[in-house]
């Protein structure tokens, strides 16, 4: 057997690299940075613990790159919104399917917000990415489209938006565990907030 090229090693290395961080992201989004310790990871990625740290030096260093990431993928997805087809309503329809299935990402950037020992560095990265600027303004242009198609009900379309984040918000906060007794209702059902359709 012909030993690798320095192409095949750097696919393994990628390849390894991609496997912690997503064991990485399962745990850090269910357990935040206080509950999460490297063994957790490495036990999770099915790497030792020393092989980890050829990749980061420390947790808060994972940690950060992840909310980097997790921003990033965020808001990408959120722009990417106005390149679906169809109607404002079928488009957050879309939307909050894609957002059920980021989960992690988003209990990632959560976690972020609302616990303890969270790093400075990723700190003042969520600090810079509030809802407002972060949800609201991407999300507004859609939302007057909407309105006046009449997909969505009337108001303030920046509370309107808000509203209907922090619905999702809790109830995907709620679901983090996967619990069989608790169920994510519906898109269509979720839509309603917006629609005021029966």
């Amino acid at each position: 057997m012909s030993p690798l090229n320095e192409e095949q090693l750097q696919q393994i290395r990628d390849e390894r690299k991609e496997q912690i961080m997503k064991a990485a992201l399962n745990i850090f989004a269910r357990r935040g940075i206080i509950g999460t310790k490297l063994s957790m990871i490495a036990t999770e990625a099915g790497i030792s613990q020393g092989l980890l740290y050829h990749y980061f030096k420390s947790k808060d260093e994972l940690f950060i790159v992840l909310i980097e990431q997790a921003l990033q993928e965020s808001i990408e997805g959120l722009k990417s919104i106005y390149h679906l087809p169809g109607t404002p309503l079928d488009k957050v329809r879309e939307m909050t399917r894609l957002f059920q299935e980021g989960q992690p990402y988003f209990m990632l950037i959560h976690q972020a917000r609302t616990s303890d020992g969270v790093p400075e560095q990723a700190k003042r990265l969520i600090e810079g990415h509030s809802m407002e600027t972060y949800v609201v303004d991407i999300l507004e242009p859609l939302f007057i489209e909407g309105q006046k198609t009449g997909d969505f009900t009337s108001g303030d379309p920046r509370q309107l938006i808000s509203a209907y984040f922090t619905v999702i918000s809790g109830l995907m906060t709620l679901n983090i565990n996967a619990d069989n007794a608790y169920q994510m209702p519906d898109v269509d059902l979720l839509l309603r907030i917006v629609s005021g359709r029966p």
